[in-house]
């Protein structure tokens, strides 16, 4: 299987079918960004502090895996020199439309967020990537290309999920809510699901996931050459689905900086 075209695919269709992280923002949120009062999120619904990213008029920012007209159009209002960096078009299109009604300049870029060779090395004084590199099947080169492609003294702020909730079969806890372990990490949806599941998620067009440890997600960052300066995690009210919220934060946000 392609998993890149897979899951271009999958994000394409997940526009269509209005997952949260398509749904653009609206020009409320663009006006208050102009005054400064910016909010964006990583994870599901803590906002970013204004702490990480200081200083954000006139900077170069990268907004990673981040299409779907929401992290990229605020900080373009806020005043940075933005561009936006994901594998789905419409995911991309939703921020040009954005861009289109505030009079906003973006530069979109379609692309694999390991593969960050369009942009040269020092380009970004800010990496912005929300939850997303569960997509990726390995996040490494992700960490390795955002530490390239940033300036001295830049900063990468990340979303993620916590790998714990893959151990559980996620099967079980959608259709009943019982959580049973099943799974060793990390795990990834083409070598755990069976058959059957596997042939439904291509049926529907679903992207696959990949849960990463946090020796690749935290020490990952780490290895690439950052000094992680900021933590903190996120539930999510609205994972009915995921009863695991209902106990420990299944997201985890990070801020490291290039030194």
């Amino acid at each position: 299987m392609d998993i890149l075209e897979h899951n271009r695919r999958g994000w394409d269709r997940e526009v269509e079918g209005g997952n949260p992280w398509t749904i653009p923002v609206g020009p409320g949120e663009i006006t208050a960004a102009r005054k400064g009062e910016w909010t964006i999120v990583l994870t599901p619904t803590r906002p970013v502090p204004h702490a990480w990213m200081p200083d954000l008029p006139g900077k170069d920012v990268l907004c990673l895996a981040s299409g779907g007209g929401q992290q990229g159009p605020i900080l373009a209002a806020a005043g940075a020199h933005v561009t936006v960096l994901d594998l789905s078009p419409r995911q991309l299109e939703s921020d040009r439309t954005v861009a289109r009604r505030e009079n906003l300049d973006i530069t979109t870029v379609q692309g694999d967020m390991a593969n960050l060779d369009m942009f040269a090395d020092g380009s970004f004084d800010y990496i912005v990537h929300p939850v997303s590199n569960l997509f990726a099947p390995d996040v490494r080169p992700v960490w390795r290309e955002a530490f390239r492609v940033l300036r001295r003294g830049g900063v990468l702020i990340a979303g993620f999920v916590n790998p714990a909730l893959y151990i559980f079969d996620l099967e079980l806890a959608e259709r009943t809510g019982e959580l049973r372990v099943k799974y060793a990490l990390p795990y990834a949806d083409i070598d755990h699901l069976n058959e059957e599941y596997q042939r439904g998620l291509a049926e529907r067009g679903e992207p696959l996931e990949f849960s990463h440890t946090l020796d690749a997600q935290i020490g990952g960052q780490i290895a690439a050459g950052f000094a992680i300066t900021g933590f903190f995690e996120d539930r999510d009210p609205g994972a009915d689905a995921l009863p695991l919220n209902k106990y420990m934060p299944i997201f985890i946000a990070t801020r490291a900086t290039k030194p």
